[in-house]
């Protein structure tokens, strides 16, 4: 029961202090999830974020699950998920209630774009980490740029571009 206390608390902390999607959670996964529980490795993270981006969902929660389920099966998912939602509900149940009163305000607006101005950055931090950890050879150059330019520049979706992925990284491992 401690550690799935320990998987909620943990993920609710990365779910308080995530603003801007899955991938501005990166760097609270890294720290909380790989360098302090030590739950998952960093390529297991970058693997779990890889399907939580093609599978239906929110990728936050996605990966929460698939890493809660990783540490303690069904009850470790459900508890993760939770986790790492319940502080969105909260958040948004409050500021619901107050933003719409102040949604044209001069001074909400720049607390918006100074928060998105490090979302930006912590997604940087995030990509630089996961180059390192997900690019190995030139093949791996080769598949982040075709990828980069299909997802960035055209309506493919991100989801055709991980099963290629796959099936390039099967089929050049199973040559070599």
């Amino acid at each position: 029961m401690k550690l799935l206390f320990k998987l909620l608390f943990a993920f609710m902390k990365i779910g308080l202090f995530t603003f801007g999607g899955g991938y501005a959670m990166l760097p609270m996964v890294k720290k909380e999830i790989v360098e302090h529980y030590k739950w998952a490795t960093d390529e297991e993270v970058l693997d779990m974020f890889a399907i939580g981006q093609c599978t239906p969902g929110i990728i936050a929660v996605n990966t929460a699950t698939f890493i809660g389920y990783k540490v303690k099966g069904v009850l470790g998912a459900i508890f993760a998920t939770i986790g790492v939602v319940l502080p969105n509900i909260i958040i948004i149940t409050i500021i619901t209630t107050f933003l719409y009163k102040y949604r044209n305000n001069e001074y909400v607006t720049y607390a918006f774009n100074g928060i998105m101005a490090i979302i930006a950055a912590l997604i940087v931090q995030a990509v630089i980490k996961l180059w390192k950890t997900g690019i190995k050879d030139l093949i791996g150059i080769a598949l982040f740029v075709i990828a980069f330019v299909f997802v960035a520049f055209t309506k493919f979706s991100p989801v055709y571009m991980v099963v290629f992925g796959a099936l390039v990284g099967l089929f050049v491992r199973r040559e070599k």
